[in-house]
């Protein structure tokens, strides 16, 4: 062999030799860092809802970015290029943060300041249709910082354009299908996908469509391994897990592990569930951190060879025991002055306002006790009475759907709750006033109608626990073993102080009930007639009995002296029913009366 092959050779080894050596050598390892279902708590949440965590907040409070910006950098400095940060979606949606960020583009921009590497897209992050969400990460794109952002099985519209500007983000390679990533030697393979049942609680995703996650997660796994030749596929899901009635892990996320072999990391989202330890199916592991940022899940790999090995697991509280990073504390606190500008001022209202104080518990279990929440009922409560003290003609029933609820009302150390908790019970929706909230709006109907309304109120959780609707003003009992839409045996209008009244629902009872609610539930209503089959219909009529033409008709107007409409949010008028409570025990704030320590559902079994 000549000398010039034998150093061909030679060269060729050591090449070998050189581009191996990260996966050969021993005590190699990659920490990921992981959150889902954030909902803008960015600045973090009281731990019993005592106080909202400004900079200068003095009470007990979990979660915050400023502190999840430390766990971050703690863990890049022991570990450097090893450190890998993932959000599995529902970052958007929950506190006043999220409503300025079609124009501020700030979270996803603080997100990557904080150190996320990829955030896939959650349901929530749909909330205002594909449009808005599109101008929101193109704001967060212009500011300069934004998070790789993956998500695989989005199907748009060649027809329709209100996709186009989602899509375009696509072509610029801001929103990506799928990610490759190295770290320190290991190549990393991530996709997104979005389940079925998030992509049935995001209604205002039309005309974007999504592709099944089954059917997607294949794909991408054999595309992730064959073409793009990664050591370990993740596996972005906002689609949870959730326990049987036999206590066993089932859910959208178990079904995709057992259905999708390959997929080495599933990091999980939309079911709010915190897992200690990794579930383990087919053996692929599952993790999700609870929600709200109150845990940052760490899971850590090593690998030799080419052989990943599972090293550690584990969920990291995240308390006031976790120092703030002081330029994200920093930068938040200037949004939460813009917050305070553009949003509560004009409200007359700041966010340290003190509201109310329980000694109770108000809770909404989606899982539990549903037709007994005391939330559902206070909030079904405060709409009937806020529009019956101050819009004339007030209003015969309130409506108010358990799926808008989230969070709770705890009462902490010292019961106290601001503004800034308020809202975050009811934060979903945007009217036209740019205040964020659902505006109310108030319709009539017949006896009749309203009996039809009530039999799909009745089926309407049986399709899904968010449809649970929570009422004021009206009580109703069924009979289970009555024919279909023939449940419904009785109904009555009226309230506790002053008697109620029973309702004729015979077509020939022409008198008209009003029922106030949001814009999102009576839309719904509005279209019952073609989701029954033209079996019940109910058209939504003004107060002379005329027809309207859209739930934007309807709109309550808080103040007809002002031009324009005067939208009524829904956490406007709770606010407002909670300062209007007596204050008990003299230290001049509202008590949340012992009344509303337990439910009482409108519809009872007759």
């Amino acid at each position: 062999m000549s000398r010039f092959l034998v150093f061909i050779l030679l060269l060729f080894c050591y090449s070998v030799c050189e581009t191996s050596y990260a996966q050969t050598q021993p005590g190699q390892k990659l920490v990921i860092l992981y959150t889902n279902d954030l909902h803008s708590r960015v600045s973090g949440f009281p731990s019993g809802n005592q106080h909202p965590d400004t900079c200068y907040s003095k009470a007990d409070t979990l979660g915050g970015f400023a502190r999840i910006a430390t766990l971050v950098k703690e863990e890049k400095l022991q570990n450097a290029d090893n450190v890998l940060v993932l959000d599995a979606g529902d970052f958007l949606m929950g506190t006043f943060f999220a409503m300025l960020e079609e124009s501020t583009g700030f979270q996803l921009s603080l997100m990557k300041k904080m150190g996320y590497d990829a955030v896939t897209l959650g349901n929530h992050e749909f909330d205002f249709g594909p449009q808005t969400l599109a101008n929101i990460i193109a704001q967060s794109a212009d500011n300069g910082y934004v998070p790789s952002l993956v998500a695989s099985n989005l199907i748009f519209s060649k027809k329709d354009t209100a996709d186009d500007a989602l899509e375009v983000l696509f072509d610029q390679k801001i929103l990506n299908t799928s990610l490759i990533i190295e770290k320190n030697g290991l190549r990393l393979g991530i996709f997104g996908i979005l389940g079925r049942v998030a992509t049935g609680n995001a209604p205002q995703t039309h005309p974007v469509k999504f592709k099944d996650p089954v059917k997607t997660a294949q794909k991408y796994v054999r595309y992730l391994k064959e073409n793009e030749k990664v050591d370990m596929v993740i596996c972005l899901s906002h689609s949870g897990i959730t326990l049987d009635e036999k206590g066993y892990w089932s859910g959208e996320d178990v079904l995709l592990a057992t259905k999708v072999p390959g997929i080495d990391l599933i990091i999980s989202g939309h079911t709010h569930i915190l897992l200690e330890k990794p579930l383990i199916v087919n053996g692929t592991h599952i993790v999700l951190a609870g929600c709200y940022g109150a845990g940052v899940g760490r899971y850590e790999v090593g690998w030799e060879n080419g052989r990943i090995s599972h090293l550690d697991a584990r969920v990291i509280p995240v308390t006031n025991a976790v120092p703030k990073d002081t330029l994200i504390r920093y930068l938040i606190a200037e949004q939460e002055q813009v917050i305070t500008e553009q949003i509560l001022k004009p409200c007359n209202l700041l966010d340290s306002t003190l509201v109310a104080e329980t000694s109770f518990p108000l809770i909404c279990n989606l899982d539990t006790l549903l037709e007994e929440s005391n939330l559902g009922l206070l909030i079904s409560d405060a709409l009937w009475h806020y529009v019956n003290s101050n819009d004339h003609p007030g209003t015969d029933i309130s409506l108010f759907p358990a799926g808008l609820i989230s969070d709770n009302i705890l009462p902490g150390k010292t019961g106290e709750q601001t503004v800034v908790d308020i809202f975050r019970i009811i934060p979903q929706g945007y009217g036209k006033d740019n205040i964020p909230g659902y505006p109310l709006a108030r319709v009539y109907v017949t006896g009749h109608e309203l009996k039809g309304l009530m039999e799909i109120l009745y089926l309407a959780p049986s399709l899904s626990r968010d449809n649970y609707i929570y009422t004021g003003g009206i009580r109703a009992t069924f009979n289970p073993e009555r024919g279909l839409l023939r449940k419904i045996t009785s109904i009555e209008v009226g309230n506790p102080e002053k008697g109620f009244m029973p309702v004729d629902f015979s077509k020939k009872n022409k008198k008209l009930y009003s029922i106030t609610a949001d814009s999102y539930v009576l839309g719904f209503v509005s279209i019952i007639k073609k989701l029954s089959k033209h079996l019940i219909v109910i058209t939504l009529k003004d107060e002379q009995g005329e027809p309207i033409r859209s739930i934007d008709d309807a709109i309550i107007d808080a103040d007809t002296e002002e031009p324009g409409i005067q939208e009524v949010k829904e956490w406007m008028a709770l606010v407002w029913f909670l300062q209007q409570q007596p204050d008990i025990n003299g230290n001049g704030i509202s008590d949340i009366p012992i009344y509303y320590s337990t439910g009482n559902p409108g519809l009872r079994r007759e």
